[in-house]
């Protein structure tokens, strides 16, 4: 099992939407993360920053990631949270969730 952390920031205008969006998941959502073999996921708010954390079972994360970027029904869920968000100042060319570094894990 692979843990993973990204942060981006959440527009403030647009806060009440996300929490709406996210408190009703679609169901299609949540069966492409489990197909990609993601569980234990969260994502949590902290003045405007939304952190995210999954764990991760499969054998190629890229893969698995990869199908979930296929697939309609999160396009279209991502259609409507996308905007509700702006990538950190520090985020890479391209990239919309920054990864975040562990720097310390109790198990």
């Amino acid at each position: 099992m692979q843990r993973f952390a990204a942060v981006i920031r959440l527009k403030p205008e647009k806060e009440e939407e996300y929490r709406r969006l996210h408190a009703d998941c679609w169901p299609g959502v949540q069966a492409a993360l489990k197909r990609a073999h993601i569980g234990n996921y969260s994502i949590f708010l902290r003045d405007g920053l939304l952190f995210s954390y999954l764990e991760y079972s499969g054998e190629s994360y890229a893969e698995d990631t990869a199908a979930i970027a296929d697939d309609p029904v999160s396009h279209a869920w991502w259609a409507l949270t996308d905007p509700c968000q702006q990538p950190l100042d520090s985020a890479a060319e391209g990239e919309w969730w920054a990864p975040a570094e562990e720097v310390f894990h109790l198990d």
